[in-house]
């Protein structure tokens, strides 16, 4: 046994270099994708809406929906829904809501939600960019 391993030959120093410096690369590559990632987060990169209230008007046919842009840059809101139900779509330059500037708090009234007493709504408030935020609101009894 001991004469067979004598005979086996091993990675010449310059094969094994190449092969640690590639992977070295790599490994830096990844780990520089990741902290970019990272970066762009914390940064302010994304949009934050915060729904701070919803409330249904009286006789079952509107919704007030209190929007509070929490992050750092400009948000225009494109549409609000309600999951399965309805969809109010909002122009680009209309205000209230758009552009709804950081910091900056306003209201969407929605005039034709119709909605049943005691029954749970799904809301999504979604951006021009495509982001949502999602909200529940149980209507009165």
């Amino acid at each position: 046994m001991k004469k067979l391993l004598k005979h086996k030959k091993a990675l010449s120093p310059v094969v094994a270099a190449i092969i640690l410096i590639a992977v070295t690369v790599a490994v830096s590559i990844a780990v520089a994708a990741w902290m970019g990632a990272l970066t762009i987060g914390f940064m302010g990169g994304g949009e934050e809406l915060k729904i701070s209230s919803v409330s249904f008007t009286a006789g079952g046919t509107g919704i007030t929906i209190k929007v509070h842009n929490t992050g750092t840059s400009t948000i225009i809101i494109s549409e609000c829904r309600s999951v399965g139900k309805t969809t109010l779509t909002l122009a680009p330059d209309t205000d209230p809501p758009n552009p709804l500037k950081a910091g900056e708090s306003k209201t969407i009234t929605w005039a034709d939600f119709t909605w049943k007493n005691g029954e749970k709504y799904d809301i999504q408030v979604i951006t021009a960019k495509g982001n949502v935020f999602p909200t529940r609101a149980t209507a009165p009894d």
